[in-house]
């Protein structure tokens, strides 16, 4: 596990604002996936022997929401928050959350297609880099993300999908009275490993039915806390390489499906103090022996991940 202090970096926009995520970047790429020349790129992060100096790792995404939120953090709770994010507390604790999490959307691919990941920062525009803990796989990193604890205290110590006894995120909220409720695509870690707690759990089919119920959620208003899970850039990812056309598509599809929410979200809760997260639990690699898309080492594009937050405050 690394810790230390996390970086922030404010993304700066064109005037006009961003283009759609599904096509725009593409133009301002070269087939080898680097930017063409004299293309700005506003998202812009420092070189990568800069990336893994001092950083929190995934876990403290649990003590910035409580903070948020200004409830108790779980009994396990041991990360700190991200300074720079829970600060917005200081003026005024939130209400209302959306954390949207992507599976496998490692920094790697904000560096390199950074017009790709506008319209997240336009609805989150403090962004911080973080580390994922080890083995970087799904379970083990999302049972840190969301109880706030290392590998070694909540159990997850591998690729396996065991329901979580110690405290967690979700026990904290509704110990304080909040409703929660989690969205994710069937058979998925975060559809197993947080059963059996006293929240709402809404197993869809796959990402579209995930993005559909989490509108609905939205709109209903009747939570004050929604996890929503996607995984399709990791499915293609695994299947063909992290940066294929397929898997370029499904980081896109998952782009657009946070814009959606994020949308929802501003308009249902435009009277209220909320917060919106696009997160995700770690990065790829190319495994050299399969030549396909894989994780779960200590290597950089396995570990770093960049955890976008919008903090918002009605007028």
């Amino acid at each position: 596990m690394i810790v230390g202090c996390s970086k922030m970096y404010i993304p700066r926009y064109l005037a006009t604002g961003a283009r759609h995520a599904s096509c725009a970047w593409v133009s301002a790429l070269r087939s080898d996936g680097r930017r063409r020349p004299g293309c700005r790129d506003p998202l812009l992060l420092p070189p990568e022997s800069e990336m893994m100096r001092g950083m929190l790792d995934v876990a403290s995404v649990t003590s910035t929401v409580c903070d948020l939120f200004g409830i108790p953090r779980p009994a396990d709770c041991v990360a700190p928050p991200f300074s720079e994010v829970a600060a917005f507390a200081a003026r005024r604790t939130v209400t209302k959350a959306l954390v949207f999490a992507a599976d496998a959307i490692g920094a790697h691919l904000v560096r390199s297609y950074a017009e790709a990941f506008e319209p997240v920062a336009r609805h989150a525009p403090t962004s911080v880099e973080a580390c994922a803990v080890m083995p970087s796989v799904t379970p083990v990193c999302f049972a840190s993300m969301f109880t706030g604890a290392p590998p070694d205290t909540h159990g997850i110590r591998k690729s396996e999908r065991p329901t979580l006894t110690c405290d967690t995120l979700f026990d904290a909220l509704s110990r304080a009275g909040r409703r929660v409720a989690i969205v994710a695509v069937e058979n998925s870690s975060i559809d197993l490993i947080f059963r059996n707690r006293r929240i709402d759990y809404f197993t869809e089919t796959y990402d579209e039915e995930v993005v559909e119920r989490t509108l609905n959620l939205v709109a209903a208003d009747q939570h004050d806390f929604i996890l929503a899970y996607q995984q399709e850039y990791d499915d293609k990812m695994h299947a063909t390489v992290p940066r294929s056309p397929e898997a370029l598509r499904a980081m896109a599809n998952h782009v657009r499906d946070f814009d959606r929410v994020a949308r929802a979200a501003r308009d249902r809760w435009a009277t209220t103090s909320y917060a919106v997260a696009f997160v995700s639990d770690h990065g790829t690699h190319i495994d050299p022996s399969t030549g396909r898309g894989t994780h779960g080492s200590n290597m950089a594009d396995d570990l770093e991940v960049r955890l976008f937050w919008g903090v918002h405050f009605p007028v």
